[in-house]
């Protein structure tokens, strides 16, 4: 059977239990499939922002490249052979 079959199975089996509902309980599942999706959409967004590291600093860039190079230290210790 392909993918396509069994949605299409799936959504006839629960659209059957469905269809008999009152409209209000109808209206409730609309709206809480609607949030579903919207919170699914959200999810997608926000991990794709947190896919990529973003630096949050006060400080100005010149002010981060100074500290960056005031740290390196250069011990180039030669060993002797």
């Amino acid at each position: 059977m392909k993918t396509i079959d069994v949605n299409t199975n799936f959504i006839e089996t629960y659209f059957g239990l469905l269809k008999n509902l009152s409209r209000d309980i109808k209206l409730d599942i609309i709206g809480k499939l609607s949030k579903t999706i919207k919170s699914d959409l959200n999810k997608q967004n926000k991990s794709l922002k947190n896919s990529f590291g973003v630096w949050q600093s006060d400080k100005s860039a010149e002010e981060i490249i100074m500290e960056l190079r005031e740290s390196r230290n250069f011990n180039r210790n030669i060993e002797a052979l």
